[in-house]
């Protein structure tokens, strides 16, 4: 049985991992030219994915890759002093089992797991699906599959062939992000640097490997600015003046907008379907079910999507009229936890008054101080995210454990 996976980032090659292992013969197709190297942005595994990335037998590399950051410095704006916090501790009170790691480090390892077993194809995408399986490409002649799975991200193509304009499907909850390269980051040594006002926060970190640091910028906007996620002029003058005078570090911060290596910005957004399925086609991750970049999990809820959606196909013998709709079955509480969570979370990490301001910068240091056990009854009461992430249970969909593909 032959199955199109569109995108290469995260969930693509989880999916294509399990699939390959299930017995189903997986290609994968790739917009970009090769796999993105510049690191990308920090992402969070929490205990479901670090469990499903242990199966791959990849967990080590994970770990090695991981940010290494332990501490935190946290600016309130308007404030003289700032607070610092122990961020292990931090990590350690939301969830017993997390992994922060760049987001293109952790590709690159899912890839490399999967590369002898699975045909990637890079450099490509899809255009056409016809309901019998026939895809067309931009590049490559069109070929038939069984199933086609879109993995290719909040702007997905897929889900824009199937299921019509991203318009018809997406809530905005207020807010923007973006991240910029920084050249150097060896001043930083573990340490997260953050300054947070009255609906805006940024916050500036490295990882151990890398030779540069990243800057990330979250900020409230009531209504959707007027901006495409493809016009980058206008995206860096958004970010400068939602930033302007907030402090001599963020002001040096934005000076590398016009040098950075890589840049990206984008609106959080959830992706709200009432199905990710139709016909031969489904959708998982950010395609399917983003709860929102940057403050929703979404990196570990695409890696669970990606290997319950394996299993519910392997378990149905490659029936995908059975398979999906087990697969959302499977997946529905969990997407909706993980929307609620990216709404408490951007409260939290964007606050609405100076109150919030103050409670962001003194709850850290006070969850920092406090031991394991009560650091953590501390923090799952604060947030809707720790609580949520840290209780998601997952089937076991080892081959072993479902009948082979057909």
């Amino acid at each position: 049985m032959r199955i199109l996976v569109s995108g290469a980032g995260v969930a693509g090659p989880v999916l294509a991992y399990w699939l390959a292992r299930h017995g189903f013969s997986v290609t994968v197709v790739e917009c970009a030219p090769v796999l993105r190297g510049t690191g990308g942005h920090a992402v969070d595994l929490f205990r479901p994915a670090t469990g499903i990335s242990e199966k791959m037998g990849v967990l080590p590399r994970i770990e090695e890759r991981a940010t290494g950051t332990t501490r935190m410095t946290v600016h309130p704006e308007g404030s003289r002093r700032p607070v610092r916090a122990d961020l292990s501790k931090i990590f350690g009170a939301a969830s017993d089992r997390h992994v922060e790691i760049m987001r293109d480090d952790l590709s690159e390892i899912y890839h490399d797991a999967t590369r002898d077993d699975v045909e990637y194809v890079f450099g490509d995408s899809v255009t056409a699906i016809s309901p019998a399986g026939e895809v067309r490409f931009e590049q490559a002649s069109p070929r038939r599959f069984d199933l086609v799975v879109g993995a290719d991200g909040l702007h997905s193509t897929v889900r824009r062939l199937v299921f019509g304009e991203e318009s018809r499907h997406h809530a905005f909850i207020g807010a923007y992000f973006g991240v910029l390269t920084l050249p150097d980051a060896s001043v930083l040594d573990g340490e997260l640097l953050m300054h947070v006002g009255v609906g805006r926060t940024v916050g500036m970190y490295g990882a151990c490997h890398l030779g540069d640091a990243r800057a990330l910028f979250l900020f409230r906007s009531e209504r959707e600015l007027d901006c495409d996620h493809r016009d980058v002029p206008r995206q860096k003058e958004l970010l400068r003046g939602a930033f302007a005078g907030m402090h001599a570090d963020v002001d040096r911060w934005l000076d590398e907008l016009d040098r950075t290596s890589a840049f990206y910005f984008d609106s959080i957004t959830q992706l709200r379907m009432d199905t990710w399925s139709r016909g031969r086609v489904t959708l998982v991750g950010d395609a399917g079910y983003s709860p929102g970049p940057a403050v929703g999990g979404s990196t570990s809820l695409a890696v669970v999507g990606a290997y319950v959606l394996a299993g519910e196909l392997a378990r149905a013998g490659g029936d995908h009229e059975r398979a999906f709709p087990a697969y959302e079955r499977a997946m529905a509480e969990h997407v909706r936890g993980s929307r609620e969570a990216a709404l408490s979370a951007a409260k939290t990490l964007i606050p609405t008054s100076r109150l919030g301001v103050r409670g962001l910068a003194q709850g850290a240091r006070l969850i920092s101080a406090l031991p394991a056990g009560p650091g953590r009854a501390l923090l799952r009461l604060a947030t809707r995210s720790a609580r949520h992430h840290d209780s998601v249970t997952v089937d076991d969909y080892s081959p072993s454990s479902v009948a082979p593909a057909r």
